[in-house]
């Protein structure tokens, strides 16, 4: 069966901005020739298939590549090299408002996109009810867009991108924009379309969603395809390799190494390895050391931030009271978060080792060891607090 999407060598190529025109000289120098210092190679050398009917995620750090990618694949941006094919009718939805004119109506503009698209005016006349009930604006629908926030914008741009009923659906990381409710829509919306046998590319940040609806990732860093396949896997190389690298964090490592973290890895209840977990389940960090001489009273302890830099909890072995007998060689500490009380969101394990009278610090990893937690219910918030409520209506 042919692939929905077939990618090879594909490159994107950009003149860097602020670079002077080629003089008379510089052509007769070197010719029309571009210096390579002047280009911006976006993406280069991708390659691959996007078997029809999966799902698949694109990931990777912001200037990466991602949204590049899906522009090249929904034909907005022509490819400076390789080739690619989409073998189906494509929605995309890849930017604010993108194909929307600031001065006409919503209603106006869902025809505008759709005649874009290639439907049909009766067509879209006649899914016309279904667009603004999906959207939530019926009050606003001939308003017009340039009247519209952000949120507004991404709700009805996705509304008809969904409506066309497209073989293939191209979603960047407007998502995030909507609030709350809109997204469990949306994604309520591509769960139909993955039942239907539609073939999803998902670019996001949000690392949860892609473990969740996603066959498939594909992890995309300076413009290069550096991994792909099992979601699990290539989270997991993500978040070690570049997530602990970024953000508001104090990422680092120190300490006279008598004692030392020679290998740590989380694992959910079921004891696979994986950097993903479920609020309410069960998180175990696995932590092996070396002692390179008899150490008395060390003390163990973890703290956690989250994505932000936040930090949320700490403690140790020392303020619960848990006896650590003499370090000598190579052991394993077991750590045990059971039920894991936080809440959908990015976090930064922190580890340490130290002596009784806190003086000195035998290995500390400072926001090393990233990882998401993911929870189907609606509540808001870092942790999930036990709580009942009893309702006693009036006599």
């Amino acid at each position: 069966m042919t692939p929905a999407i077939q990618v090879e060598n594909l490159g994107k190529c950009y003149r860097l901005r602020g670079i002077a025109k080629a003089s008379i000289r510089d052509v007769l120098t070197r010719g029309w020739r571009r210096d390579p210092a002047e280009l911006f190679w976006a993406l280069r050398g991708v390659s691959f298939e996007v078997p029809r009917g999966s799902s698949v995620g694109v990931v990777g750090p912001n200037g990466s590549g991602k949204s590049s990618l899906l522009g090249l694949i929904a034909g907005t941006i022509t490819p400076t090299e390789g080739t690619v094919r989409a073998h189906g009718s494509i929605s995309s939805l890849l930017e604010l408002g993108a194909g929307f004119h600031p001065d006409l109506s919503g209603r106006e503009n869902v025809f505008l996109n759709a005649a874009v698209l290639g439907i049909p005016r009766e067509d879209v006349a006649r899914r016309m009810d279904h667009i603004i009930e999906f959207s939530g604006l019926r009050d606003f629908i001939d308003m017009p867009v340039k009247n519209y926030s952000s949120g507004m914008y991404v709700r009805l741009g996705f509304a008809v991108a969904v409506e066309m009923n497209p073989d293939i659906l191209l979603v960047d990381e407007v998502l995030a924009v909507g609030d709350l409710a809109f997204q469990m829509k949306c994604f309520e919306r591509i769960r139909d379309f993955q039942k239907r046998g539609k073939t999803i590319l998902l670019v996001t940040h949000d690392l949860v969603s892609v473990e969740q609806f996603c066959d498939e990732v594909k992890l995309i860093h300076q413009g290069r395809l550096v991994a792909q396949g099992n979601p699990n896997d290539v989270i997991l190389s993500y978040l070690k390799t570049y997530m602990a690298r970024i953000g508001n964090l104090n990422v680092e490592e120190h300490g006279t190494r008598e004692v030392e973290f020679i290998d740590v890895r989380l694992r959910d209840e079921h004891g696979a390895e994986t950097a993903t977990f479920t609020t309410g389940h069960s998180m175990t960090v696995e932590i092996a050391y070396r002692a390179k001489k008899r150490i008395e009273q060390a003390v163990f302890g973890f703290s956690v931030k989250t994505g932000n830099g936040f930090f949320i909890y700490g403690t140790n072995t020392q303020i619960m009271n848990v006896p650590v007998p003499p370090l000598e060689g190579e052991g394993v500490v077991i750590l045990t978060l059971k039920p894991l009380a936080l809440m959908a969101g990015k976090y930064f394990l922190s580890l340490a080792v130290h002596s009784w009278d806190h003086a000195v610090q035998y290995h500390r990893r400072e926001d090393w060891h990233p990882f998401a937690v993911q929870n189907e219910s609606t509540a808001q918030g870092v942790f999930q607090l036990p709580c009942q409520w009893t309702i006693r209506p009036g006599a």
